[in-house]
């Protein structure tokens, strides 16, 4: 009896969040081991088909950098990084270009497998994504994309006719040049230009730490003004940077919650949505109600 009891206050905790976001918009940005871990990815299929089930408007936007990786390698090209950003000539273009299509249909198949009805697009269709060309501190490093315009007819159609878009990260210029987009600029743009109540990123640590390295100090929220003030005070370091800088970028154009999530974590996308604590680190705007006080 006691488990059954359980597992009504389960739901029962849950039953406020399905409310507030029934109808909603939502953008969550598919990266780390969730894309590469056969079980993780069918947890967060799962997750994704419940989240859509009581009401939410799932948009997905992925990335392939491991998988782009490896192919580059395997077809004799090299690979190179400047601050962080893939220099992309054109052959290494179309290698990126085949892979995220060949990942983003795979994702489309797993979705449909458990019901959903789902549409795997690149920026490229509907011209979703426009974009300049990219600089990485003033050097030019290929056909990398900074996304200037995020068209949303095709995206709206798509969802007012209950379907899941799956977007890969590829856009196009004002010539129709195909470009490489970080996973991570496209998610925001999107959910920007979609107004998304939540924006969810998935990567592979477990949110913000006060202390980087004291395990049990993860921050469940903060508002715009703790971020940046954490930014501020040098505690925040390697990949979280730029991730939490998307973050406040993305809440002050108007998403209303950014949640980072480690998408290690069986089912975390309900397991921050659908609990008062959550697991991860959710960034609010000054005017949004904190779910959470920490003591």
């Amino acid at each position: 009896m006691e488990l059954w009891l359980e597992k009504a206050n389960v739901l029962i905790e849950a039953l406020p969040y399905i409310q507030r976001f029934h109808g909603k918009t939502i953008v969550v940005k598919y990266g780390g081991s969730a894309m590469v871990d056969h079980e993780l990815k069918k947890s967060v299929i799962r997750d994704v088909a419940l989240l859509k089930l009581v009401g939410f408007r799932p948009i997905i936007v992925h990335g392939g950098g491991k998988e782009i990786t490896k192919w580059v390698n395997k077809v004799g090209l090299e690979t190179n990084f400047v601050n962080g950003l893939r220099v992309t000539d054109k052959p290494t273009m179309e290698v990126a270009e085949m892979v995220l299509n060949k990942i983003n249909k795979g994702l489309v198949s797993m979705m449909e497998k458990t019901g959903l009805k789902a549409v795997g697009i690149s920026g490229k269709d509907g011209t979703v994504l426009r974009v300049d060309k990219k600089l990485s501190g003033g050097k030019d490093i290929g056909y990398v994309g900074e996304v200037k315009e995020v068209n949303t007819d095709l995206l709206n159609t798509l969802l007012d006719n209950d379907f899941i878009p799956v977007i890969c990260p590829i856009g196009s210029d004002d010539e129709y040049h195909s470009f490489n987009i970080n996973a991570d600029d496209a998610a925001c743009a999107i959910a920007t230009a979609v107004k998304a109540s939540k924006l969810v990123f998935l990567t592979d640590i477990e949110g913000v730490y006060r202390d980087p390295f004291d395990k049990t100090s993860l921050i469940s929220e903060l508002t715009i003004p703790e971020a940046e003030d954490f930014l501020k005070s040098g505690n925040v370091g390697g990949g979280m940077l730029p991730k939490l800088q998307n973050c406040i970028d993305a809440i002050k154009s108007g998403v209303s919650r950014v949640h980072i999530l480690d998408g290690r974590i069986e089912h975390c996308l309900l397991l921050e949505f659908f609990t008062d604590k959550g697991i991860g680190t959710a960034i609010i705007g000054e005017n949004e109600e904190r779910y959470f006080i920490e003591k």
